[in-house]
């Protein structure tokens, strides 16, 4: 008999030094790895959630994409981010699409939160400091570490992000 499906979100930074770069792959695959049974949630942005993204549908893990409620692909970065982002999506098993919010910030937060609010897990690609707008990596950590919903953090100590 099969176990439970294990659902698993991810949340972090959009750009991730080489410095921490191989530390953060190796740990996604480590925790996709010990899953067994899967589903993955992820919002396809830039940087962690597409890593993460991509090693789970190398892992055969059913991909849920979460868009925010904006102009979303507009503001996701330079022509080779936009672009992963669609592939992913086309690959993605289903995709929920949440309603418009007043600003990006917002949308991102709502999408951050619906995300946790709908896995037994999370991921964080975070170096610990706080966010740096609302709805950034660290409060999500914050919101999933507050309603119960486990949080492992991956980074390299001593790793800085770029300002």
């Amino acid at each position: 008999m099969a176990g439970p499906v294990t659902r698993i979100g991810i949340t972090g930074h959009r750009e991730i030094p080489d410095g921490a770069l191989s530390a953060v792959r190796s740990g996604v695959r480590a925790e996709l790895r010990a899953m067994g049974s899967a589903r993955a949630m992820s919002s396809l942005a830039a940087g962690a959630d597409q890593l993460f993204a991509e090693i789970a549908l190398e892992y055969g893990i059913p991909l849920t994409a979460v868009i925010p409620g904006m102009d979303y692909e507009a503001h996701l970065g330079d022509d080779r981010v936009r672009e992963s982002y669609r592939r992913l999506l086309k690959c993605c098993a289903g995709r929920v699409q949440l309603p418009a919010e007043r600003t990006h910030d917002e949308a991102y937060y709502a999408a951050g939160r619906y995300i946790v609010d709908h896995v037994d897990r999370m991921i964080a690609v975070w170096d610990g400091a706080p966010a740096r707008g609302p709805g950034g990596t660290g409060d999500i950590v914050d919101y999933a570490r507050s309603t119960g919903v486990p949080v492992t953090v991956l980074w390299s100590p001593g790793v800085g992000r770029p300002l």
